[in-house]
């Protein structure tokens, strides 16, 4: 939280187009319509390149720092280096770190940078806002070398134009054109004498900060299997990746290849193109009559793919590759069990894991790409618990605390344009906070946000906390657990869009139990609790107890008792006696995970693994109805459900139920997962 700023040599550099543009505010409560930001359809998608010839003598220790916005790809001397950076906001945006030392040569060498300004208000950049450009320092022997600035020629890629949306406003679709003048512009001999000069832009005020995370790692995936159609070729890659396709192809002029990509296939054996998740992916590549590679620039969620040939068009085979991306796995952790279904289970879970983490740790990689606050703490959690690698989980508290400047009880989805709020997921963030002491025993990183934690809870109890300290009248959605067929009957107006003024279980089970995440976490600094949880207890009890069933009910207004109001209850030990804990127990081991999905469920597991209830635990995870039943019906990567047709939009490659891999390898939860109390 004290780390200063790099200052750059480099200027921001960008287009004619950008040069002059006064940034656009993006930022509001997701309630808040008074001032919305401006759509700008005839300022999207846009391809900016850039290239600069520089002059070596030694090659050893040459390092560059590079930044974009919204997003690079880098090339030096032709061979394609690395991207990024991760999403982030303008006063602290991240810059890469990347060791040219094997990529450059003594004499002339070339760097090239395609850059994309996407225009779109979503959850994957903060786009939007007008705000283009790249920034750049190049060091050689720890001399600056070279920096962004006027001497850079730019050129806008005509060889990419839209061929649709997909998702919830989440990306173009491409079509490439391989005959755009612009193609080969990363190799050092390409012609760029009819380019223009870069402009400096006149409004960047940002302040840049190292990417404390590592760069994305490449795999080029071979087809699994290539069948041969009529008009064409259906690939399978053997699995589900997030990445994009390549391949070489030659064919008459301005013909194009249609390109059907899908994470599972048709009663027919088509590709289906028309994902569960709101994604129609349908892409092109227009021939130049010569020998072309595609070169996609976005990417996408698939395992299948169709290429669609104009007559007289022919694809070298070996050429077929997915190229997949995500974050380097040093996976460190072992299943603790050895029958074959806990073994397919923990497979599964690794595997998504895997291939799934990103830049960040993500939702759905198709229909919003989207970093999500509540979403995250979970398949965070199981990351770091088997890489033992601990960074992206604080970079996720950095990115998540600095939303307060929007608003103190937090956003729901960190450095985007996007703005939407879901009440409980900050309160979520308390028990990761807490783990991560316990896991780690790095205090000081806790001392220095504990400030700002305590000011979310301070935010939610000025805000919305009546007489008795529970919370009320929320102009925030909760969304206990989604989707909403599996709350058990939560019998709560939880509609999004709208305050809730329903006093409930649920969320004062989760503000209950972040502020005991907080307490515990102020002992380890050897400070005092930062608030009595004994008084919000009583009135949580007064409020939603039914001493005949010995559980507890939805709300104030309510007989109805579900699981999620005794799984959060029972998790963060707010039940005044045995029968209590027994009565869930019993609950679970009767509804089984048929009532719990995305938030429900690693609290009911924690919560039995604490009871010391690890047959039950045993027979959940193995359950035909759960883990078992994705792998029935194909999955390589967990759904976004526990069966494709749960949700209407149902995505086949969702991380958060990755979790269940916690539950199937060692790192001391009984004695993590208490509360101490106060």
């Amino acid at each position: 939280m004290k780390e200063e700023p790099e200052v750059f040599a480099g200027y921001w550099i960008t287009t004619e187009e950008f040069c002059n543009l006064t940034p656009q505010n993006m930022f509001h409560r997701q309630l808040d319509r008074s001032s919305l930001p401006e759509v700008e359809p005839e300022r999207q998608n846009r391809h900016i390149l850039f290239r600069r010839k520089f002059t070596l003598t030694a090659t050893d220790n040459v390092i560059l720092h590079i930044s974009a916005d919204d997003y690079y790809k880098l090339y030096v001397n032709g061979v394609f280096v690395t991207q990024g950076p991760a999403a982030g906001y303008s006063f602290h945006y991240f810059y890469n770190r990347v060791d040219l030392s094997k990529f450059v040569h003594p004499g002339e060498n070339t760097i090239a940078v395609h850059t994309y300004y996407q225009g779109l208000i979503n959850r994957v950049w903060v786009s939007g806002d007008r705000q283009h450009g790249l920034l750049l320092d190049l060091f050689a022997q720890e001399k600056l070398l070279l920096a962004s600035d006027e001497s850079f020629l730019c050129r806008v890629h005509s060889g990419f134009s839209a061929a649709g949306k997909a998702g919830y406003e989440t990306q173009f679709l491409e079509r490439y054109d391989a005959a755009a003048p612009e193609i080969g512009f990363e190799q050092p001999e390409f012609d760029d004498s009819n380019w223009t000069p870069a402009k400096i832009r006149r409004h960047a005020a940002y302040r840049m900060f190292r990417q404390p995370t590592a760069q994305l790692e490449f795999e080029s995936i071979a087809p699994a299997a290539v069948e041969p159609l009529a008009n064409g070729f259906r690939i399978d890659f053997g699995a589900i990746y997030v990445g994009s396709l390549t391949f070489r192809a030659r064919g008459k002029r301005a013909d194009e290849i249609e390109m059907r990509f899908g994470q599972e296939l048709n009663e027919d054996g088509s590709v289906r193109h028309q994902l569960r998740a709101n994604c129609n992916y349908i892409e092109f590549l227009r021939l130049s009559g010569n020998i072309d590679t595609l070169n996609q620039f976005d990417y996408k969620s698939f395992r299948y793919v169709e290429l669609l040939l104009p007559p007289g068009c022919e694809i070298e085979p070996d050429s077929l590759r997915l190229c997949a991306r995500h974050y380097p796995f040093p996976l460190k952790a072992l299943c603790n069990r050895t029958d074959e279904n806990s073994l397919a289970v923990w497979k599964l879970c690794v595997d998504t894991l895997h291939y799934g983490m990103q830049e960040v740790i993500q939702d759905c990689m198709e229909r919003e790409k989207g970093y999500y606050l509540g979403d995250a703490c979970y398949s965070l959690l199981a990351w770091s618990i088997l890489t033992k690698d601990f960074a992206p989980m604080e970079k996720f508290f950095d990115d998540f605390l600095r939303t307060s400047f929007i608003n103190r009880g937090l956003m729901t989805c960190a450095a985007c344009s996007f703005m939407q709020e879901i009440a409980e997921y900050p309160l979520i963030m308390f028990l990761l906070l807490l783990e991560y002491c316990r896991l780690t025993g790095n205090l000081e990183f806790a001392r220095e946000r504990y400030a700002a934690f305590a000011d979310i809870l301070d935010f939610y109890r000025e805000e919305y906390a009546e007489a008795d300290g529970l919370l009320n009248h929320l102009d925030k959605w909760c969304v206990v657990e989604w989707p909403a067929n599996l709350r058990d009957g939560y019998d709560v107006d939880l509609t999004e869009g709208k305050r809730c003024d329903t006093k409930h279980n649920a969320l004062n089970a989760w503000y209950i139990g972040a502020i005991k995440c907080l307490n515990e976490v102020a002992a380890m600094l050897g400070q005092p609790p930062y608030a009595e949880t004994a008084p919000l207890e009583k009135a949580f009890f007064a409020a939603f107890y039914d001493p005949a069933k010995q559980l507890f009910r939805d709300s104030v207004s309510t007989g109805h008792i579900s699981l999620p109001g005794n799984v959060f209850a029972a998790f963060f030990e707010l039940f005044p006696d045995r029968a209590g804990v027994r009565n869930t127990v019993a609950m679970i081991r009767e509804k089984r995970l048929s009532q719990s999905l995305l938030f429900v469920t690693f609290p009911l597991l924690a919560f039995l693994r604490r009871e010391g209830e690890t047959e039950l635990i045993h027979e959940l995870l193995t359950d035909k109805d759960a883990w078992l039943r994705m792998l029935s019906e194909g999955a390589t990567r967990t759904f976004e459900g526990w069966y494709k047709d749960q949700k209407w939009n149902t995505s086949l490659f969702h991380l958060t139920m990755s979790l269940g891999a916690l539950f199937l390898t060692d790192w001391e939860m009984e004695r993590i997962l208490r509360f101490s109390r106060r």
